[in-house]
């Protein structure tokens, strides 16, 4: 049998709400991320908007820092952006999808900046924003989106996707997008591969690196992206469009 002192919801009950209040006040001091955990409760006890209100704020601050994060702290770096996008997708997207998925492209928005100020060599950030990318296509369609509006949207992320967050993106949207926004992302592709990268004039070149060949330009690594970023796309695009056709 349990002690009277043993650590269970019980016996902690038993201490009352002002006593309990005090103590989580006294506990999360020195505790952000029990902090912004207890805020986080109170705004889902208040209203899903209350939450988008609280994720918006966090987002922001994630957004402006700089701190350099290492390999240790990644993890606690990653349950804070997963703690965020689970608030998205459990609270706000029941009562209002719209807003949800307004903060699930300002939540991937984030990946550049993160990725510049963190070591995840272990890959656990990476892993929570693809999990982020996968929500976007569930989010997009439960809010209704417009095929064309989310076709550009999904151009825009794809033509900025430097670290792999957006892999997925074709086929999460897919079924949000349709024939018709599949086939505008297809059309503003087209129009990106017939406009290569300007080429600057010799002096004006930024060197980036070196290899076994020479100096690499930043130029030179812009145009392999648009190629790539062009050719994959297309190819995930003719994929997720045959199969909404039934044609595998």
């Amino acid at each position: 049998m349990a002690t009277k002192t043993a650590l269970n919801a019980k016996n902690l009950e038993a201490l009352g709400p002002e006593r309990l209040a005090e103590l989580l006040i006294e506990i999360t001091a020195e505790n952000p991320a029990a902090k912004r955990r207890l805020r986080m409760e109170l705004a889902r006890a208040q209203s899903p908007a209350e939450v988008a209100k609280e994720v918006r704020k966090r987002l922001t601050i994630i957004a402006r820092s700089r701190s350099f994060v290492d390999r240790h702290g990644a993890r606690s770096l990653a349950d804070d952006l997963n703690s965020q996008r689970h608030a998205i997708v459990e609270t706000v997207a029941k009562l209002d999808p719209t807003e949800a998925l307004d903060l699930l492209w300002r939540f991937m928005a984030l990946a550049p900046a993160v990725f510049e100020r963190c070591d995840d060599s272990n890959g656990t950030v990476t892993g929570v924003f693809r999990e982020g990318c996968r929500s976007i296509g569930d989010v997009a369609v439960k809010a209704k989106a417009d095929p064309t509006a989310l076709a550009d949207q999904a151009f825009a992320a794809l033509i900025a996707d430097d670290y792999g967050q957006f892999d997925e993106l074709v086929r999460v949207l897919a079924p949000a997008l349709g024939q018709a926004g599949l086939e505008h992302l297809r059309r503003r592709m087209i129009d990106l591969s017939n406009r290569p990268v300007p080429k600057p004039a010799e002096k004006d070149r930024v060197k980036i690196g070196w290899s076994s060949a020479g100096p690499i330009y930043a130029d030179e690594m812009a145009e392999r992206s648009r190629v790539s970023t062009v050719r994959l796309t297309l190819e995930r695009n003719r994929s997720r469009g045959h199969a909404a056709r039934g044609v595998i």
